[in-house]
């Protein structure tokens, strides 16, 4: 594997300081059911933080990610081209070749207490999920929320796990002191075709669960609708379904996102549709004919509707990647019964 690849100044190195050397990986197995058949290489990272590509369609600079790699082995993952700068597969190698960063934690409170740091917004969870099944074992998170805590340094989170909810009273803490975006993914509801297109993660009924419990605790979270994906997931029904449940779920907003399919991602994707809707080929050689996204006018139909239908069920549109602040729950009013409005 080409470690020596990754440097600071990009995602694959052509110029910086290398993130980490080749005797610094460790790799190892676990014979257990949740891991059966998954490789962890551990890593100690010299760097966590990473600045953003300029020519990105993301509305911020800088991410970390304690994993690269996912164990939720959606189908349609962007990411997965970021596995051949490893010289590792970008389809079964990206769903169980996982690399982790054992001491993100570490590094990111050193990062940010250095006088460089300017304190900007840090996302996570855009590459692959922090909180998949490998956080379940290697609990980088708790520390990584409490540095950027300690620097009230403001950060989101966008997962697909229900194991944020481990941590659920470390985000109240840190949204006391600086501004804090919850954001869950949940593209669809059809349970057929979640099993197969989205096989490592939990279902989308148990997202919408983490959305209710996050409510619950006074904590307001966005949903990212992502991917609709064409022919399968996009009918108006299909629309309506997953939005209301959205809104009885108590999100606070939502963000539709059209599949897109990247180089890496695009070869993995259209095997698996040729395997399951062989039918629907053609037609997403031709939708996608001019590239990675769907033509502008399918993904201004799907936006339109989705946020009509969000308007009606009275939730309301953000724009993507908008932190939302999570605000601790005001004192209850001991004098009268107070009722819960949907926001």
């Amino acid at each position: 594997m080409r470690w020596e690849n990754l440097t600071e100044d990009g995602e694959h190195g052509r110029a910086g300081t290398a993130l980490f050397g080749a005797d610094a990986v460790t790799t190892r197995t676990f014979d257990t059911p949740e891991f059966r058949g998954i490789t962890f290489h551990e890593v100690r990272a010299r760097s966590v933080l990473n600045r953003v590509p300029g020519a990105s369609r993301m509305p911020f600079e800088w991410t970390v990610n304690p994993y690269r790699g996912c164990t939720h082995a959606c189908v349609y993952c962007f990411a997965r081209k970021t596995h051949s700068y490893l010289d590792l597969d970008t389809g079964i190698g990206f769903d169980t070749q996982i690399v982790v960063k054992v001491n993100a934690p570490e590094v990111l409170r050193r990062q940010l207490a250095s006088r460089r740091w300017q304190g900007d917004h840090v996302a996570m969870g855009t590459n692959v999920d922090c909180y998949q099944r490998a956080e379940g074992r290697y609990r980088l998170m708790p520390g990584i929320i409490g540095a950027l805590t300690e620097h009230a340094n403001p950060f989101s989170i966008l997962t697909k796990g229900t194991l944020i909810l481990r941590d659920l009273d470390l985000l109240v803490r840190a949204a006391e002191v600086t501004d804090v975006g919850i954001s869950v993914s949940v593209g669809f509801l059809d349970t057929e075709l979640w099993r197969t297109v989205e096989p490592g993660t939990p279902a989308p009924e148990r997202r919408l669960d983490v959305v209710r419990t996050l409510g619950e605790h006074g904590i307001g979270c966005g949903v990212l609708m992502a991917p609709v994906i064409p022919f399968l997931s996009d009918h108006p029904d299909q629309l309506r379904a997953t939005v209301r449940a959205l809104a009885e779920a108590g999100a606070t907003s939502v963000t539709p996102l059209t599949l897109h399919l990247r180089p890496g991602a695009r070869e993995w994707f259209m095997a698996w549709l040729a395997r399951h809707h062989p039918h629907l080929v053609r037609r997403y050689e031709r939708l996608y004919a001019e590239g990675a996204y769907a033509p502008r006018w399918y993904q201004r139909r799907i936006t339109r509707q989705v946020h009509e239908l969000a308007q009606e069920y009275g939730i309301g549109p953000t724009r993507a990647g908008l932190a939302r602040r999570i605000r601790p729950p005001e004192p209850a009013d001991v004098s009268e019964p107070t009722q819960l409005t949907l926001l």
